[in-house]
């Protein structure tokens, strides 16, 4: 954790980046363990869950304490997998979304509190966040190149809207205000598993570790004498990092407008939805943010997104114990004043 005084005590430096340097995950690197190191005890393990490439990464002087450590992560994906995926039919979201338009649904007591959590993202953001968007969100198909009609993206924006989302304590239920109301858990899911893969490993005593899920990690301790290092990717750029981030301890999100997206007429449409238009947000190409848990990071991060580059960085500004890195809509690098308090006057 950091101290109150130190703006991003897990921060160490931070690197501009000029030549190309090889990326293995969508939106950051980890710099390629050495064989020393390997051979004395770092264990890895990679497994596509969540659509999207899961990895654990650990030190331990046990290859068996390793080997249950990382199962026990890779098992904890696949659970919050079968509970919050929309595809699948069995899912508690997917009965949510079936469901709460008629009903109260009672909810488990993950949900109920992810939901909490959504609800006060999006309060805190003025609905720049909001887990309902998901009513326009399900009409784009990425891979088809598809989107919907004028009309029907209206219908599906009045929809859209996180007060109709009512939680019931009471009965630890949901129920939607409006018929065909839809949630996704993209916002900040995999956040959350991040953050559960990194408790599981401090259950089995691991100290030093990081789990990832696409664009989002937690860094458990450091590379035992030296930090983690992670690198924001260039969104424009295939292969290419804009920044490097030194780390420990600590959480990183990066939401980018290149992970699911089609052009047409020149726009690029992607899953980054404004939750007030139910259309790409296009302010700004990528934002990462660095919080002390993977939830907190991944939800601000599509906060930032669809805020855009000044009104996204005045509200980082206010959030205690936040940094950002947001690539603008011209490719511009801008950093929250933590970073650039760290960064000795290495940014460019």
């Amino acid at each position: 954790m950091r101290p109150a005084s130190t703006p991003v005590s897990h921060f160490k430096n931070l690197m501009s980046l000029a030549q190309k340097t090889a990326i293995h995950r969508p939106s950051f690197m980890a710099r390629p363990r050495d064989a020393a190191r390997a051979a004395a005890g770092w264990f890895q393990r990679s497994e596509a869950i969540m659509g999207t490439a899961i990895q654990v990464e650990l030190w331990s002087e046990d290859r068996e304490q390793a080997e249950a450590a990382m199962a026990a992560v890779i098992a904890e994906m696949h659970r919050i997998d079968a509970a919050m995926s929309p595809h699948k039919a069995t899912s508690e979201l997917s009965r949510i979304n079936r469901e709460a338009s008629a009903r109260p649904v009672p909810l488990s007591e993950e949900m109920f509190g992810l939901l909490g959590r959504a609800l006060h993202f999006s309060a805190l953001s003025d609905g720049a966040f909001d887990i309902t968007f998901a009513s326009a969100g399900q009409l784009y198909d990425y891979r088809a190149g598809v989107g919907p009609s004028d009309d029907t993206l209206a219908a599906a924006q009045a929809l859209i809207g996180w007060r109709g989302l009512e939680l019931q304590p009471a009965t630890r239920s949901v129920r939607f205000a409006r018929h065909g109301m839809r949630i996704d858990l993209g916002g900040f899911a995999k956040g959350h598993a991040v953050d559960n893969g990194v408790a599981i490993l401090r259950r089995h005593g691991i100290a030093h570790g990081m789990v990832s899920a696409g664009g989002d990690s937690h860094v458990l301790g450091d590379r035992r004498g030296r930090p983690w290092t992670i690198g924001v990717r260039d969104p424009r750029r295939d292969g290419e990092v804009v920044a490097v981030l030194p780390l420990e301890d600590v959480a990183i999100s990066t939401s980018g407008d290149y992970e699911r997206f089609f052009e047409r007429d020149g726009v690029r449409h992607h899953h980054l939805i404004d939750p007030k238009t139910g259309r790409s947000a296009c302010g700004v190409r990528s934002v990462t943010i660095l919080a002390d848990d993977g939830l907190t990071s991944e939800a601000l991060s599509k906060c930032v997104f669809v805020m855009g580059r000044e009104r996204g960085l005045r509200f980082i500004e206010s959030q205690p114990g936040v940094d950002a890195v947001v690539v603008d809509a011209e490719g511009g690098l801008h950093y929250s004043s933590g970073l650039l308090n760290q960064a000795d006057g290495s940014v460019q």
